[in-house]
């Protein structure tokens, strides 16, 4: 703060004046006039000099902010002139060099820095006359108060003099250590969280799966039955055929042989092999078919996109869920053209049937017979939207916006784990579509799923017969 001044002092009165200026050709008005004006002068300067005081202080109080401001920076400050030389700096980089405010000002940027690398890249930031105003980003080797490299992430923007011209350069730098490590611990938690989400999407998918255990084993268990029956036939057939070839082999009489044959009924048994062998076949097929089935519904490709057909997997969602259904329901769905999409088969499956087995357990919820379900796919030139709708009670407006937050339920406990809706969201979202719920105007919820729609997939050329 400046030095307070004793005010100027104030001229004599005019009484005091009168005895000793010369009168003489001067009248007593002019030394009015002339006394008045000292006095406006004098107060004049009064007022400059309470003024200079208040701009002195708010000098002050500036500069302490602007000081205190450097003092709190974490990250390291140098200002430097257009040579280089430091004309600023703040506390973090004393510290981090250990040596004074003092030693460092005037004192070349060049002589902080580890290696002659980091001296080129701050001359060529220091000779850039044409710097963009948001600075340029470079890495420098400082070194630090016990000589070692310190790496560093500047950020290097122009100081613009007075006349316009570009007068220096800031630095305002972090070590890239501090930064390395908040990636590093970044990148952890992202990873746990990518491994929770996939153990969730898992875990809810053998919920899904565990429901249609019951389904499935009566599903298997017709064809294996099928099969098992053939087998016995195959095997009884198969006695009495190598009886009769061993009669043959053994040199019978053309009258025994044609005995044996009829009691044998050779001709009805091989009348009857190619349709047990068809039958075992197909039975064989239609148990390969459920378990590849489940196969790919428990499999966790997430990374996993192909051209789908929406329309298959609406089916084979509908299957599942069915298997699943004591009661049954009724369902409304015309299929029609493919519906051709790129997305993981399993994961637009595991969408679907939580949208059905959700809106099935809305209705029995309800109390609601028989259950009915409407499946509508619509088409654009870029979209597909397919809506699931049922004719339960619809959906509360207070639970509206929270259908697709994790682990919220209107189920009762034991009954869902409130993620089904939540990990959906999540899937139609990775697929670039959009899952959206209401109340349909004829009653009932409806979910609507919306998927870019993908080209029509060209068939394989068939080759050529040489």
């Amino acid at each position: 703060m400046a030095d307070a001044r004793p005010p100027p002092e104030r001229p004599k009165g005019l009484d005091s004046l009168m005895p000793h200026l010369p009168m003489d050709g001067v009248d007593e008005s002019t030394w009015v006039d002339v006394i008045q004006k000292m006095d406006e002068v004098y107060s004049q300067l009064i007022s400059d000099e309470i003024e200079l005081e208040k701009k002195n202080t708010e000098l002050e109080q500036s500069q302490q902010f602007i000081f205190s401001v450097l003092s709190a920076m974490s990250d390291v400050l140098v200002v430097c002139d257009e040579h280089g030389r430091i004309e600023e700096t703040n506390a973090a980089l004393c510290e981090l060099v250990g040596r004074s405010d003092e030693a460092l000002r005037g004192a070349l940027l060049f002589d902080l820095l580890a290696d002659e690398a980091s001296a080129e890249r701050a001359r060529s930031v220091l000779g850039h006359h044409e710097a963009p105003r948001r600075g340029e980003g470079l890495e420098l080797m400082l070194l630090d108060a016990q000589g070692h490299a310190v790496s560093v992430d500047a950020n290097c923007t122009p100081r613009v003099g007075p006349s316009g011209h570009r007068a220096g350069t800031v630095f305002v730098a972090r070590p890239t250590a501090e930064l390395k490590r908040a990636y590093h611990e970044l990148r952890s938690a992202h990873e746990a969280l990518k491994q929770a989400q996939q153990q969730l999407l898992h875990s809810e998918k053998m919920a899904s799966l565990g429901r249609l255990v019951a389904g499935v084993a009566h599903e298997l268990n017709n064809p294996i039955s099928f099969v098992l029956g053939n087998v016995h036939a195959l095997s009884r057939y198969s006695e009495r055929l190598q009886r009769y070839l061993g009669a043959l082999h053994g040199g019978a009489s053309a009258h025994a042989m044609a005995d044996l044959r009829q009691q044998l009924r050779i001709d009805a048994l091989l009348a009857d092999l190619p349709s047990l062998i068809e039958g075992t076949v197909e039975g064989a097929t239609r148990t390969t078919d459920i378990v590849n089935g489940l196969k790919r519904f428990s499999a966790m490709d997430p990374e996993a996109r192909s051209c789908v057909n929406l329309c298959e997997v609406v089916e084979r969602a509908v299957h599942w869920v069915r298997k699943g259904q004591a009661a049954g329901f009724e369902l409304n769905w015309q299929p029609g053209e493919p519906a051709w999409v790129i997305a993981s088969g399993g994961q637009l499956q595991q969408v679907l049937m939580n949208l059905l087995q959700n809106a099935l357990d809305a209705v029995a919820g309800a109390g609601i017979a028989p259950p009915r379900l409407w499946i509508e796919l619509s088409r654009s030139p870029q979209r597909l939207s397919l809506s699931v709708r049922d004719n339960g009670p619809g959906i509360a407006p207070e639970h509206l916006s929270r259908l697709f937050d994790p682990f919220f339920t209107t189920k009762p406990v034991g009954k869902g784990t409130g993620l089904g809706l939540s990990i959906s969201y999540g899937l139609v979202e990775q697929h670039g579509g959009q899952l959206s719920a209401a109340n349909h105007p004829a009653g009932g919820a409806e979910f609507v799923l919306t998927l870019p729609r993908a080209p029509e997939p060209t068939p394989l050329a068939a080759p050529s017969v040489r």
